[in-house]
């Protein structure tokens, strides 16, 4: 069964140094999840986990997320086969962020548009750019 819900940290040592997963999420009850290739350390993709998507990570070892735009959790693969496979999850000195290790399934990408990263445009000259 998933946890929907997790503690509050009694005081800041618990939630700075605590072994207690304490996560604060934000005014909408969000928190940001960055996730990086396992292997590589490349970052992959920013997305947003509410208490049900972090739960449902932790329990099943493969990421979901919440998807703002759609209003409702989303396990990342779940329709395009680029299921992530959880290697880590670690959470920030506040527990207000968490960074996800994955291992990509099928064709290794992470992005809706067919890429590997999401972040794979930079900005040169005010003008976006094309990066492999």
């Amino acid at each position: 069964m998933t946890q929907t819900s997790f503690p509050a940290a009694p005081d800041k040592a618990a939630l700075e140094e605590g072994e207690t997963l304490t996560p604060r999420f934000d005014a909408n009850g969000l928190i940001a999840a960055v996730a990086t290739h396992a292997a590589t350390g490349e970052v992959l993709m920013l997305a947003w986990m509410n208490a049900e998507a972090l739960a449902r990570t932790l329990e099943t070892g493969e990421a979901h997320y919440f998807s703002r735009s759609r209003g409702e959790l989303w396990h990342k693969g779940a329709t395009s086969g680029q299921v992530q496979k959880v290697e880590e999850l670690r959470v920030d000195c506040d527990q207000d962020a968490v960074w996800i290790k994955v291992r990509p399934q099928g064709d290794g990408g992470a992005c809706h548009t067919g890429r590997r990263s999401c972040f794979y445009r930079a900005v040169e000259g005010g003008k976006l750019v094309s990066r492999p």
